[in-house]
């Protein structure tokens, strides 16, 4: 008995990838987990500690802000929340966003063979690394839970508010990952480059200490007119608003949300989001004959 099988065939006329790139994302859904997953396994697999990574870099990053911002330099925190589980709030979020980052500019280097040799979005690639931050994300949120549960600090509903704010954090670390990434295929110098924007953007983000903290000393040092100015340029950074989303929802009542800095690190988040995406499908269709 023979049984009748049915091959898919896909053409690839002159600008058929243009017009169904989309629809093409949708269609290779299956290559996306199937990328995610083995990015996943790897991390998890080919190393001795395996899940223990995810917990011990942003648990020492704690400890250590905790020593030197928390007891020696004495930082205030919101309404006398433990300073663990304020930066805790912070790092949690920013260690996503740099892992993302850096992981998504080398992946379509580090996929060079599979790139050269079949058609797909190449988007999948560096959206699929992402996947392995989020998994970490989610491995080292066991560290908020037991700093909750060691100082008797309990959220509020303001908790369920979280999913959406991780999808803004996703959203941020693509937008420029997805720009760094094209831009790494044809200048390999960026894989040098990544690692110091990520280390310098740990300093220019509100994670050792709150926004509130940096709001009045702004006003405090330059007045009231160019603090709130300088506070609104420093607002436009897109993690600001991911971090005190973070910790408005973790922290519950005892702090405050600073609603204009919010909105407008969201807009910035989705306008480079939009050049990412943009720049990235102009650039892609050279990959293959550069990488």
């Amino acid at each position: 008995m023979m049984a009748n099988t049915q091959s898919k065939k896909l053409i690839l006329d002159p600008g058929r990838a243009a017009r169904n790139y989309w629809l093409d994302l949708y269609h290779y859904r299956e290559l996306f987990l199937i990328l995610a997953w083995r990015d996943v396994i790897v991390r998890y697999k080919q190393t001795a500690a395996g899940a223990a990574w995810a917990l011990l870099q942003p648990l020492m990053s704690i400890v250590i802000m905790t020593v030197v911002f928390g007891v020696l330099a004495g930082l205030p925190t919101p309404q006398n929340v433990p300073y663990a589980i304020m930066v805790c709030a912070a790092m949690l979020p920013w260690q996503f966003f740099s892992n993302a980052l850096s992981l998504a500019s080398q992946s379509v280097v580090s996929n060079a063979n599979l790139i050269s040799k079949i058609y797909f979005p190449r988007m999948i690639v560096p959206a699929s690394s992402i996947v392995v931050s989020l998994v970490d994300f989610l491995v080292a949120c066991s560290i908020l839970v037991g700093l909750m549960m060691w100082y008797h600090f309990w959220p509020t509903w303001r908790i369920l508010v979280l999913p959406p704010l991780i999808l803004l954090a996703v959203a941020a670390a693509l937008g420029p990952g997805l720009i760094i990434t094209a831009l790494t295929v044809r200048y390999r110098d960026f894989r040098i480059i990544v690692p110091f924007i990520v280390q310098f953007g740990l300093y220019i983000c509100p994670v050792g200490m709150s926004t509130d903290f940096i709001h009045e000393k702004l006003l405090a040092k330059m007045g009231e007119d160019l603090g709130s100015k300088l506070f609104m340029l420093y607002s436009l950074n897109p993690m600001v608003g991911v971090i005190d989303g973070f910790r408005w929802a973790i922290l519950g009542n005892t702090t405050t949300f600073y609603w204009p800095g919010f909105i407008m690190s969201m807009v910035l988040t989705f306008v480079l989001l939009y050049i990412g995406v943009r720049y990235f499908r102009k650039t892609e269709r050279a990959f293959a004959d550069v990488i």
